[in-house]
């Protein structure tokens, strides 16, 4: 693997991306989000008052990429947000975490019933999985127990090994363990 790359990382809001792109940051990496590429590029809309979010217009941002993204980036770069599987990358990591644990750190955040839900509804649904394209490596950690630093040490890890695919046994699938 090249020692420059673009890595994304998603998942569903309340799973850590912030906490995890913070000690990224202070690993070194370079940490930019979706609302700053989307500043930039002219495609974050006005916050919507339904979600109290702003809505990104995909298609633009995606757009503008190919002429801000040249060249290729200096040193690796990690593109913060849950929508940031949607963009070019050279891997991404998916933030998973229990439902349950998940409604009790979207309500301790103040989200409305009808928000906190569709997010658990997304998460139980493997969000991210469901949008995938091409075979750009993807991996999954599951940070409802672990904490934020051992979830960045096996993302380094990972980054360290080439992104290796995870076998499918490795896969996160909340409705399953349901069952058990």
């Amino acid at each position: 693997m090249e020692n420059t790359f673009r890595l994304a990382l998603t998942g569903t809001p309340g799973t850590g991306k912030t906490t995890i792109a913070a000690l990224l940051t202070k690993a070194g990496f370079v940490v930019v989000t979706i609302e700053e590429l989307a500043k930039i590029a002219d495609a974050l809309g006005d916050i919507d008052p339904a979600d109290n979010a702003h809505p990104v217009d995909l298609d633009i941002l995606c757009d503008s990429l190919d002429e801000l993204w040249k060249p290729a980036p200096i040193e690796p770069e990690i593109i913060d947000g849950h929508l940031s599987h949607h963009l070019p990358a050279d891997a991404v990591v998916v933030l998973r975490c229990d439902p349950e644990i998940l409604r009790g750190r979207l309500e301790n955040r103040g989200y409305s019933t009808e928000k906190t839900e569709g997010n658990i509804e997304w998460e139980l649904l493997g969000g991210a999985w469901n949008e995938r394209e091409g075979d750009t490596p993807w991996a999954e950690f599951d940070t409802s127990e672990e904490s934020a630093e051992v979830i960045v040490t096996e993302i380094s890890k990972w980054i360290s090994d080439g992104f290796k695919p995870a076998s499918p046994e490795a896969w996160i699938d909340w409705i399953a363990r349901m069952d058990d």
